[in-house]
């Protein structure tokens, strides 16, 4: 074989790959933006949180009904509940919802809900859920996990494309290193380089790599000017009474911040923000 990426690859198929996830096209021109919480906390919070992210124009909303922690004693998400909050805040604000699938058992209960199927880093390697979310029909974001190469972050995309799951979009989310500046190191340069070696669509999450709310900005500027075709941010009404991830999380002011930024740098990349949901 002339690349070990037979799907995920350029080879036959060198034009960019456009996955449509709830109206929207990753990989086209457009940039497009994802915010909300990092985890569902409760219906009313979730939903005057997700209505401001609208009214500030973000495209996509996110928030883990189900999440992976580090300590079993940390809040693991409100599963089936969360489901249906996700659920009340796509039918209330018409925006599409990413959220995670962290168990063959749970997809087509996250299924019925999301319109794009988040892989975590954690599950990057976990070839059992891959092969699962290959036979699935709602495309999948499938996370670069913290030690992985990109070699290996493509060959893991090629478990789900292999399956039968054309629709494969990567999200780059900081790798783990020993100097303790910030959580993790953003690979920016992972951006071009995948975008070199496959067909598939690039989304960067600022959040989870910097650790901390005062780097998500500038890294999310930067992940726009190295192609990027979304940026992924954590939001939150009240950073500090978040039950997860409180420190990553932008209040609602930075985010509106965040959207005029990008809106302005995004013509100077020769693109534009996505247009917002009606």
């Amino acid at each position: 074989m002339s690349s070990p990426y037979r799907l995920a690859g350029r080879g036959e198929h060198p034009e960019d790959l456009v996955v449509n996830a709830g109206g929207l096209r990753f990989g086209g021109p457009d940039l497009i933006i994802i915010a909300g919480p990092c985890s569902v906390e409760g219906e009313e919070t979730y939903l005057r949180t997700a209505a401001a992210l609208k009214a500030a124009g973000a495209h996509m909303l996110r928030g883990g009904a189900y999440k992976p922690r580090t300590s079993p004693y940390s809040f693991q998400g409100l599963g089936p509940a969360g489901l249906r909050i996700l659920a009340a805040a796509k039918r209330r604000t018409g925006l599409p919802v990413v959220t995670e699938v962290m168990d063959p058992r749970d997809l087509d209960a996250v299924a019925r809900v999301a319109d794009l199927l988040q892989v975590g880093a954690r599950n990057m390697q976990n070839f059992p859920l891959l092969k699962e979310l290959g036979r699935a029909r709602k495309p999948v974001l499938l996370k670069r996990s913290l030690w992985a190469s990109v070699d290996e972050w493509l060959l893991a995309a090629e478990y789900v494309l292999n399956a039968g799951n054309p629709n494969v979009i990567l999200c780059e989310r900081g790798q783990r290193q020993v100097s303790e500046t910030v959580r993790c190191s953003l690979d920016l340069g992972a951006v071009p380089t995948v975008r070199g070696l496959s067909r598939l669509p690039v989304v960067v999450d600022p959040s989870h790599a910097a650790g901390e709310r005062s780097l998500v900005t500038p890294l999310a500027r930067a992940a726009a000017a190295v192609g990027a075709h979304a940026v992924m941010v954590e939001v939150h009404e009240n950073p500090e009474a978040a039950l997860s991830d409180s420190r990553q999380s932008l209040y609602l002011e930075e985010f509106r911040s965040l959207m005029s930024q990008l809106s302005a740098l995004a013509p100077a990349l020769g693109r534009k923000l996505a247009r917002p949901a009606p």
